[in-house]
């Protein structure tokens, strides 16, 4: 069997997991309304438990800080490759 695992949306996944937090229906419900394996609810319910306390202690500034920290380098990186390339363009007579 060579089929394409199905790829669900961060939205999809935290509708669902948001849904079995309620607790207005039960996994095989939510299962079978979403198409989904119970396993599959019951790992996305966990994440969503796990993450959110991320919510409210400031991780997610942090990581957010964090990232827009790396993406600075990254672009200060870039653009001292871009000098470094067209130096060594003009300096071999290209």
């Amino acid at each position: 069997m060579t089929g394409k695992r199905k790829r669900y949306s961060a939205d999809f996944k935290a509708r669902v997991a948001l849904e079995a937090i309620r607790g207005e229906m039960t996994l095989a419900q939510l299962a079978a309304k979403h198409g989904i394996h119970q396993t599959m609810i019951n790992a996305w319910k966990k994440q969503a438990m796990e993450g959110m306390s991320g919510v409210f202690s400031g991780k997610a500034e942090a990581v957010e800080a964090s990232r827009e920290a790396e993406i600075d380098r990254l672009h200060s990186k870039i653009g001292q490759l871009v000098v470094e390339r067209d130096f060594l363009a003009k300096a071999s007579g290209r």
